[in-house]
């Protein structure tokens, strides 16, 4: 295991702390090409808060040696010398929700370039099954020049990384496994196994390890669906949600799940990778299907909700000015990819809402190239018809409601995360 040299391709959310773990034991090239990232991070900037400053720079070295350390790039040479590739690049879907292999494709170009004879390639990006060896085998054997398996092998061990998680970090959480070979297979695990102390888990071939993963995200995307459709129909009888949930949480195998948005780049994705899959085989996928279409649908539902309750206390929703509290896709986090804050704000703006956007965490720039909406880290002194708490920020725990809420006013709660005496109705 000595003579180890890992190259981590993409330093997002998931590959820059799999490159800072390795580190800690192996010589590790961290390579991106965006060179802001870059040289963000050899100053031990970390924009997506996952790694912090102290953590970065005690591994941060200045030389790509075969020393333990990890060494940033966006200069492909600095690639040769490695013998373990593994690739964590995104796997979006497009506007039609239809799976989007572009920068997997790529990222095989880039390691296809560089691998040599032995070199093992390891995938973390979450995909359908089969996509590896279907989808990404061919493209490093056709750059490379090599074959598949008796020149370079691949394995996948998909990612478990929860953004903005502090206490379940990459080497606390168990890692799923696999190779193109049994003897791989093995190798994989046992390079995983040194570095995650919540231990592995080798799965016996790679489409089970792609399966798995995929199906991690989909039971979630369905079990909060079916707290969405709960939410709804409780909302139409009168009935406080939580207050069902806390009841029933009282049997011991009931599942804490809670209504909500569902956005991000694992549960609001992943779900359309298997379906797609699913259809090529002639299978038409419903349960996961409707899942995704409730919890697609919950934006237009909540600003619904919110209009409604506006017209009820005589408050007019044309011309409101309405603050909504947090644009990113989970609750303590920088991320706006893929948000369903989004969905809930263009409806509001439908109706001919001022909508004024407040999240702390989220980068504005991002937002406006991303969304081409304004947001404000910064609390606006003014106040507002309607406010509507969207995402768990701890930082809304100590907002002065008297501050921002005109006389005549209503706040919405799809969170049920604030204290019940400022809200006038929760999903």
């Amino acid at each position: 295991m000595s003579k180890i040299k890992i190259g981590i391709i993409g330093l997002g959310y998931v590959g820059l702390p799999l490159a800072r773990l390795f580190a800690t034991k192996y010589a590790v090239v961290g390579f991106d090409i965006n060179q802001p990232r870059i040289e963000e991070l050899k100053l031990g900037q970390d924009n997506t808060r996952e790694v912090s400053k102290d953590l970065l720079l005690d591994v941060i070295v200045k030389e790509n040696s075969g020393e333990k350390g990890l060494f940033f790039a966006s200069n492909l040479e600095e690639l040769k010398d490695c013998n373990y590739f593994v690739i964590t690049v995104p796997t979006p879907v497009d506007k039609n929700n239809r799976p989007v292999l572009t920068p997997l494709i790529k990222a095989s170009e880039t390691v296809g370039s560089v691998i040599k004879k032995g070199d093992i390639v390891i995938y973390e990006s979450t995909v359908y099954p089969g996509a590896t060896e279907e989808d990404c085998v061919p493209i490093l054997e056709r750059v490379s020049g090599l074959t598949f398996n008796k020149d370079f092998f691949v394995g996948y061990s998909p990612e478990r990384i929860n953004p903005g998680d502090k206490k379940h970090t990459v080497e606390k959480i168990l890692k799923v496994t696999s190779g193109s070979t049994k003897e791989v297979g093995e190798k994989v695990n046992n390079l995983y196994a040194s570095v995650i102390i919540a231990g592995t888990h080798l799965a016996p071939t790679i489409k089970v390890a792609e399966a798995a993963k995929v199906i991690e995200n989909s039971q979630r995307d369905i079990n909060i669906a079916f707290v969405n459709e709960l939410a709804k129909i409780f909302g139409l009888m009168g009935i406080n949600t939580q207050d069902v949930l806390e009841a029933a949480g009282t049997k011991w195998n009931f599942l804490p799940f809670k209504p909500g948005l569902v956005g991000g780049h694992c549960i609001g994705v992943d779900p359309y990778y298997l379906a797609q899959k699913a259809q090529e085989y002639g299978y038409h996928p419903e349960i996961i299907l409707a899942g995704r279409r409730v919890n697609d649908g919950m934006g237009k539902y909540v600003a619904s909700e919110v209009a409604k309750l506006m017209i009820q206390r005589d408050i007019e929703v044309k011309g409101a000015e309405i603050l909504v509290l947090g644009i990113t896709f989970k609750e303590n986090c920088p991320d706006v990819r893929n948000t369903k804050a989004v969905d809930l704000i263009y409806e509001l703006q439908e109706y001919g809402a001022n909508v004024t956007v407040f999240d702390p965490h989220a980068n504005a720039n991002e937002v406006q190239k991303e969304y081409q909406l304004d947001s404000s880290t910064v609390l606006p002194k003014k106040k507002f018809d309607a406010v509507i708490l969207v995402v768990a920020h701890k930082e809304f725990q100590d907002l002065n409601f008297v501050e921002i809420k005109k006389e005549k006013s209503i706040v919405y709660d799809v969170k049920n995360f604030l204290d019940s005496k400022h809200v006038d109705k929760s999903l």
